[in-house]
């Protein structure tokens, strides 16, 4: 009898780590990725990207949430700035999904400094696809926010012709520790490395200094960071925070004196929410914009 309840409890957590988990949909179709160098079916683990949905229970808000968990372009870290993130806005009322994209690799991308985007791009359109009406607000973490930040400034730049005809304006951008610049005195090199690097130009620096990318269509952006932050320094933060500004962007920054780097929605060093605070002002900039 004590084995039978041992199971059946290994069983009841998997079933409820599993739902934690959302429901996969596919980004692509067909036997190849856009711009891939192999097959789908000779691709493995993280080189298939994949989207997972958390449609809340009880659904009651026009804005739908894209979740990009950072990782330096050299890793997707899916749960605490990923899936925990989408369950705690499932438990306020708002869908949302988790993009677990493709890391750069030349191995297994034409191109690989477009791979994450062209993720992204299509991610965006899925949530928009399947939440008809509401407005997308992407949320990315360190590199996460890199790349949710291209998705915010490079939405003219379609990565396929399937795309051309899909608005892929996120309608808010949240940056959570964000890489913004390729700039060497601030930014995470681990990141520019894995994405534009080795051999990278000074085109390259330029488009994904996004601080440069900025204009008046880039959307409200809600930044956190903290002052301490040793691996993306906060001036990431306050050149994309003065760029928003020049371009009269609305925008705002939630800092703390200390917390470091990654730590999710929950900075053990200080008790504000950085998180409260972000659904308070988006829905604040949201009514106003309605």
């Amino acid at each position: 009898m004590k084995n039978l309840f041992i199971v059946l409890s290994v069983m009841l957590s998997s079933a409820a780590f599993a739902q934690d988990q959302g429901e996969v949909r596919p980004l692509y179709s067909g036997e190849m990725i856009p711009g891939a160098t192999k097959p789908t079916k000779e691709l493995t683990g993280k080189e298939i990207p994949k989207l997972y949905a958390h449609p809340a229970k009880q659904n009651n808000k026009d804005l739908v949430f894209l979740v990009i968990p950072g990782g330096g372009y050299a890793n997707v870290a899916m749960n605490h700035e990923g899936h925990d993130v989408a369950n705690r806005l499932n438990d306020l009322g708002y869908n949302a999904y988790v993009l677990e994209y493709r890391l750069p690799k030349v191995e297994t991308m034409k191109d690989k400094r477009f791979g994450p985007l062209q993720d992204a791009q299509y991610a965006l359109r899925t949530a928009s696809i399947e939440n008809p009406g509401k407005k997308v607000v992407v949320l990315g973490f360190s590199a996460g926010g890199h790349l949710a930040g291209s998705l915010s400034n490079l939405y003219d730049r379609p990565q396929t012709d399937e795309l051309k005809d899909t608005n892929l304006r996120p309608s808010f951008s949240v940056l959570c520790y964000p890489v913004i610049s390729m700039d060497d005195a601030i930014t995470h090199k681990g990141s520019k490395n894995n994405l534009i690097g080795p051999n990278l130009t000074e085109e390259d620096v330029e488009l994904f200094s996004l601080e440069k990318q900025v204009d008046q269509r880039t959307p409200p952006t809600f930044l956190m960071s903290a002052k301490d932050d040793k691996g993306v320094p906060i001036e990431n933060s306050y050149r994309y925070q003065a760029a928003l500004n020049k371009n009269k962007v609305e925008n705002t920054l939630f800092t703390y004196e200390e917390g470091g780097h990654g730590f999710g929605m929950v900075n053990k060093t200080d008790s504000r929410d950085w998180f409260d605070a972000m659904i308070k002002w988006i829905e604040n900039v949201n009514a106003k914009l309605n």
